[in-house]
């Protein structure tokens, strides 16, 4: 008998109601030079990328305590940036853990959000460490990244709002790294939409949830660095929620080079006119390079766009990396 889903329907329903007057309902675009393709402009999203959804309402989830206490975090960036956005908007302290991989411009945004940022190690791994200590010795509670059922609930709000602006997407594919955004969405459209085939897209370099579930079970692999920095650090071999819900809930996971990044990084950048980190590229790439046929009404989530500017000129000029 399969075991029951960590985070249901009605939690994703229950969560977009919390976050009502919280996040904002992102555009989707058609994109005209990839037919049947509509482009989910999720990095518009108030710090730039979806990460948000899942931080505030695990945020607003919290009792008085916990949330005077304050609220730790290992995270490649965007989630840190995401929760210090959001405990300060609670009025509660933020502490993020990051690597050394973490580029210096998703750093600062973190500092500039009044969180404290703590620099531990090369991967994200090492940061967690950090995680745990202060729990253990500093009283405060987690808000992970990605394995926790009010963040996948959070992220499972962008579900909502695709099939919001598209009733019966054909195909929808999600950048894959931990597993929160692609566990969260596929929990709301494969509900909603059952007929909808979910991808989940992810980088060669690193891709751990890709090589999780090629292994039937968590698995360390090489953090790397690669365009799609976001989608680096493991999904952890305790992984209690979002292991079996992409095993249960995605059709296909396919993998991206650097070059097929970057290249679908300058394709949207000609489309929207806008700089979008690679992560947010990954599934726009899989298309462009044929991994994945574009049949009707193709959704790709577009996840973030805090890339370092001068990162995104390099990519401009024909550098992959």
């Amino acid at each position: 008998m399969t075991a029951p889903l960590a985070v249901t329907l009605d939690d994703i329903e229950r969560a977009a109601l919390r976050l009502r007057g919280h996040i904002r309902h992102t555009p989707m675009l058609a994109d005209p030079l990839l037919a049947g393709c509509l482009l989910k402009l999720e990095y518009r999203q108030i710090t730039g990328a979806f990460k948000l959804r899942g931080a505030t309402n695990a945020v607003l989830s919290l009792s008085p305590d916990q949330l005077a206490r304050g609220v730790v975090t290992a995270s490649t960036g965007n989630h840190g940036r995401a929760l210090a956005h959001a405990a300060r908007a609670a009025g509660g302290r933020a502490v993020v853990c990051l690597s050394h991989l973490v580029p210096d411009n998703k750093v600062q945004a973190i500092r500039d959000l009044g969180a404290e940022v703590r620099i531990i190690g090369q991967s994200q791994d090492e940061a967690m460490a950090e995680v745990t200590r202060a729990v253990a010795q500093e009283g405060l509670t987690e808000v992970p990244p990605f394995d926790h059922p009010d963040v996948v609930a959070g992220q499972g709000t962008l579900g909502l709002e695709i099939l919001a602006d598209c009733p019966a997407p054909g195909v929808v594919l999600i950048p894959l790294s931990g597993g929160g955004l692609a566990a969260g969405v596929a929990a709301a459209i494969r509900a909603l939409s059952p007929a909808t085939r979910i991808i989940g897209v992810s980088m060669e370099r690193g891709a751990a949830m890709a090589a999780s579930l090629a292994a039937g079970h968590a698995v360390e692999v090489q953090e790397l660095p690669t365009l799609a920095d976001s989608l680096g650090g493991g999904i952890g071999l305790a992984n209690r929620v979002t292991f079996a819900m992409c095993r249960a809930l995605l059709d296909d996971v396919v993998l991206v080079n650097e070059d097929e990044i970057a290249a679908a990084m300058r394709h949207i950048h000609s489309v929207t006119g806008d700089a979008v980190e690679g992560a947010a590229a990954v599934g726009v790439a899989a298309l462009l390079a044929g991994r994945v046929a574009c049949a009707p009404a193709t959704v790709c989530i577009l996840s973030g766009a805090n890339i370092a500017p001068e990162t995104f000129a390099q990519i401009m000029k024909g550098q992959s990396a």
